[in-house]
């Protein structure tokens, strides 16, 4: 059996057991998630494996899914691997198993044990009544047969699995290609079965290392019940809760998570890393939105409202563009270009007059801060200040957004010099008067 791992960074080693979708090379394609991993190596020695059975590791058929001391096993055959006598080991989704067991049966090499939203069990009973029952479990196993490695939710009966992935296509098909390249649809469904038979309830009075249990606030997957009996069985342990809503960690609040991670281990906290990076920036909203909504009533103008939203994130996925905010009947994007800005802008107003709606745009590209998974900064700013200043189906550019698309097709006319709120100096603004193209 060959098993793949990654190991970076210095300091303290950290065992790291990926979720359900594990791959040691796809993960660093996603930004966030690459994000969240160097964080850990920022403070740590971080050692990554794939599972046996997923990612790089090798692969079996359905019926060859391994018992769980094969994974306690396969995790100490990687610290050798590596040297680490002993290591922390952080775990969430169906490793917290395998973690568990590592800290109650092998406290002479693991060092502290980190898990991210543990359940005792996955099948419900009169003692963790809140639990799913075996035959909501044979539902989501039928659900991953017939969609895994599909861009689609992850559970069956909700479609806030990840909510800040929603309507961002490109993050969708990622994670999409993330379970195709983890292991095949038989083989995820197998090892949901193995892992409704699994309890460590008589494991979690075994555990005598120093344990923090984490807890995302609003996770619509887990009951809060769970990790505090987990946390409530294991002597001395710390019960953390955390901000965010999304079941997978990758893409929200990860700095606030890799954060938490670093205290514990570390006694210290480091401030909250940037990035700056360059970006085109579209602001976009519905022209005279109270005004419709009193004359259609809240039913009907929520029915528009949502199919305005459809639009706008068909035609951001059309253009590449990332949607970074929603409120209302308003949208923050970024995009890598300015001209598939502009074109995105031009294609929503379009579709949207057809069915009534109007909207104003505003665009602008200028260095952005990233911090977690939100960009921030003066070029923020100025874009929703331009789009501000928009009419009804108008779309406003700054200069630099002109300047910057010569040769696209596109055409401006000259919209005057204008000062911008809370944002120093008069501004260049030009209207975008030429029809979009294709991409």
């Amino acid at each position: 059996m060959s098993l793949a791992y990654q190991s970076l960074g210095e300091g303290q080693d950290l065992l790291y057991l990926p979720g359900g979708v594990s791959n040691v090379d796809v993960m660093w394609e996603g930004v966030s998630y690459a994000r969240l991993l160097r964080r850990l190596a920022d403070f740590s020695r971080l050692i990554v494996m794939d599972r046996r059975g997923t990612g790089c590791s090798d692969r079996f058929s359905p019926n060859e899914v391994a018992p769980l001391e094969v994974g306690v096993d396969d995790a100490i055959a990687v610290l050798d691997d590596v040297s680490s006598e002993r290591a922390a080991v952080f775990a969430f989704e169906e490793p917290t198993f395998i973690a568990a067991m590592l800290a109650a049966a092998r406290p002479d090499r693991i060092s502290h044990l980190i898990l991210l939203d543990p359940a005792p069990a996955w099948v419900r009973d009169d003692e963790i009544s809140w639990e799913w029952t075996r035959r909501r479990w044979d539902e989501q196993i039928a659900f991953f047969r017939e969609t895994w490695g599909r861009p689609t939710v992850l559970a069956s009966d909700s479609e806030r699995v990840i909510p800040s992935i929603e309507g961002n296509q490109t993050e969708i098909e990622w994670l999409a290609r993330f379970q195709r390249l983890t292991q095949s649809p038989g083989v995820a469904a197998a090892e949901t079965r193995r892992n409704c038979d699994i309890d460590i309830r008589g494991v979690l009075g075994s555990i005598h290392i120093p344990t923090l249990i984490l807890h995302r606030i609003d996770d619509a997957i887990v009951d809060i019940r769970s990790p505090r009996y987990v946390a409530d069985h294991i002597e001395g342990a710390l019960f953390v809760e955390i901000p965010g809503a999304d079941h997978i960690p990758f893409w929200e609040n990860t700095l606030e998570l890799a954060g938490e991670i670093e205290q514990f281990l570390t006694g210290v906290r480091l401030a909250p890393e940037t990035d700056l990076v360059l970006a085109t920036v579209l602001f976009t909203d519905i022209v005279g939105s109270t005004e419709k909504q009193a004359a259609m009533g809240d039913h009907e103008w929520k029915r528009l409202v949502e199919h305005h939203h459809s639009i706008v994130r068909e035609s951001l996925s059309r253009y590449r563009g990332v949607e970074n905010d929603t409120a209302g009947d308003g949208f923050f994007a970024t995009f890598d270009g300015p001209a598939r800005a502009i074109r995105c802008a031009q294609e929503v107003a379009g579709r949207l007059r057809e069915i009534g709606l109007e909207i104003r745009a505003g665009v602008h590209i200028g260095e952005c801060e990233w911090i977690d998974t939100k960009v921030a900064g003066l070029a923020v700013t100025i874009g929703a200040r331009i789009s501000a200043m928009a009419g009804a189906s108008e779309i406003l550019v700054s200069q630099t957004v002109k300047d910057l698309v010569a040769g696209s097709g596109l055409a401006f006319e000259d919209a005057g010099e204008h000062e911008l709120k809370g944002v120093p100096d008069r501004w260049h603004l030009y209207r975008v008067i030429e029809s979009a193209e294709a991409a």
